[in-house]
Formats: structure tokens, C-alpha cells, sequence
């Protein structure tokens, strides 16, 4: 098992002050997809990132291998959407976690 940086790219700097209301319901859907993980004990932890350069979302998940991290991307409601979200996995090279 490792950790991976899963890094949910919307699809304009802007999205975050401008959503449609059609995005925003893709986004509750994508959250609730994501709470399942964290309930799983999958995602560890997850949720939008407030960059000035254009938010996006991030997950720290812990899987056997970057495989099953990109098929859980690939399934995202937001990544399967018309709306032209993207995601990158990043593996994490060493993990230190408050106890």
C-alpha cells in the first residue's frame, strides 16, 4: 500500500467563482463519491485548494499501487462529466501523519 496525491483540475481558473448551477450539482456528486472513499478508509483526506493561479481539488488516497488511484480518477462523477474536469496522480514518496 502507498499514498497518492490526486489533484482534480477544473476546467477554467475561474471555476470557482463562476460555476453554473449544472456544475455545482456535478460537485455535490463528486463530494459524495469522495466522502465514500473517506469512509472506506480510502481517501484519507480530500476537499477544494484556494490557489490563487485557479482552485482544485485534491485527495491523499492510499491504495496498492497508482492503478487503482487512476480508476477511482476515471470514475470521478467530475471527470466523467461533460465539463471537461481533468485529474493527475502524484505518488508519494514517503508519508509522516500525526498520530
Amino acid at each position: 500500500m502507498g499514498f497518492y496525491l490526486y489533484k482534480l483540475i477544473a476546467p477554467r481558473v475561474t471555476f470557482a467563482q463562476d460555476m453554473t448551477d449544472a456544475e455545482a450539482q456535478v460537485l455535490k456528486v463528486h463530494s459524495e463519491y469522495w466522502t465514500d472513499y473517506a469512509a472506506r478508509g480510502v481517501a484519507v483526506v480530500f476537499g477544494p485548494v484556494l490557489d490563487p493561479k485557479g482552485s482544485w481539488g485534491l485527495a491523499i488516497v492510499e491504495a496498492k499501487d497508482e492503478a487503482k488511484v487512476r480508476a477511482i480518477g476515471t470514475e470521478d462523477p467530475a471527470v466523467k462529466s461533460q465539463f471537461g474536469f481533468k485529474f493527475e496522480v502524484y505518488p508519494m514518496l514517503q508519508v509522516v501523519s500525526r498520530k
